[in-house]
């Protein structure tokens, strides 16, 4: 029996499961893995959550389920700023032995993602 190739995947499963956005979608995803943790190590209810981060309840239920399509990068980041977290987009040149694309790190660096614009 003949077996077919294996294609090769990327660090980014929601690239290989054929999502158009998934940068996007990564890059939302590691900062709602953060909001949460914070939400959930405040110990806060949705509502206290939504009266801090300035976001509706029915976003903030979104956030928790990781039903991200309709909230912006911007607002994620908002939302980290009210926790009281220092949000930082850095621009830097490419490196030879890095792909010019978009990171972003939120502490502990397991939850790191990297975009690359190919």
């Amino acid at each position: 029996m003949k077996r077919n190739a294996t294609p090769q995947g990327t660090d980014n499963v929601l690239l290989d499961l054929g999502f158009d956005d998934a940068a996007e979608l990564s890059t939302k995803t590691a900062l709602a893995l953060k909001l949460n943790e914070l939400i959930d190590q405040r110990a806060l209810n949705q509502t206290e959550a939504a009266a801090i981060t300035g976001m509706t309840q029915p976003k903030v239920s979104q956030v928790r389920r990781y039903k991200l399509q309709n909230i912006s990068l911007e607002r994620l980041m908002q939302a980290l700023v009210s926790l009281d977290q220092h949000v930082e987009i850095v621009v830097q040149p490419a490196r030879k032995a890095h792909v010019p694309g978009i990171t972003v790190a939120a502490n502990p660096p397991e939850m790191t993602t990297t975009l690359s614009n190919h």
